[in-house]
């Protein structure tokens, strides 16, 4: 029997079976050890309409890593534009709790950021540099750092984002969600947040300089 609906919308059902298939089987294996016929068997299609949603298996990869970080960046975005959300810690904390309701696809980003397939890492380092350029953008609109160069904003993002992945790894190594190592965890972070704020308030340009000499 025929599943309901028009052909782009069964085709997109198809095309989220392949990625959420794939997420299943990465759950203790890397992306380069899945075969291409394992993904169309979890997805319930035969290898050869594989090719109907997907290019090849880095191609795939790809879409994983585009569409995880998609859900991740929306996710922070609209969390900046909350009014009830008042610093970085509180953005982390919704960070924490994202990342417990999708772990597959935070699990497939911390464990393919360096794995061994190039178009995948490649793909994460791209989305990853405009992950800290909407943050930089994010920094430039806030009252206190509008006469700061692009570089040092720029540099700043850079921090905060490579603070929550560090976190993220380690969130990921916790199975217990809400565990005191979580707690621990969790706070650790803010505090680095924190520290990283703090220190911007003190930040000059000229330091930037003067560590160029």
């Amino acid at each position: 029997m025929t599943e309901p609906g028009t052909r782009a919308e069964r085709k997109e059902r198809t095309r989220q079976a392949l990625i959420y298939g794939t997420l299943e089987l990465l759950r203790d294996r890397s992306f380069a050890s899945v075969s291409l016929r394992e993904v169309a068997r979890s997805a319930g299609i035969v290898p050869t309409a594989f090719y109907r949603h997907f290019a090849s298996m880095d191609d795939l990869g790809v879409a994983l890593v585009e569409d995880s970080m998609r859900m991740l960046r929306q996710m922070l975005r609209d969390a900046r534009k909350d009014p009830s959300v008042k610093n970085a810690a509180e953005s982390f904390a919704i960070l924490v709790r994202q990342m417990r309701s999708h772990e597959e696809q935070f699990r497939f980003l911390s464990r393919e950021r360096y794995g061994g397939v190039t178009a995948v890492r490649q793909a994460f380092a791209t989305e990853l540099r405009m992950f800290v350029s909407e943050l930089t953008v994010d920094l430039a609109r806030m009252p206190g750092l509008a006469t700061w160069d692009a570089t040092d904003l720029e540099m700043a993002a850079d921090l905060i984002v490579s603070t929550m992945l560090t976190a993220t790894v380690g969130l990921l190594e916790i199975d217990r969600p809400g565990s005191p190592k979580e707690q621990e965890l969790v706070r650790r972070t803010e505090q680095q947040v924190r520290l990283i704020v703090l220190g911007m308030g003190s930040w000059n340009p000229r330091h930037r300089a003067e560590g160029n000499r």
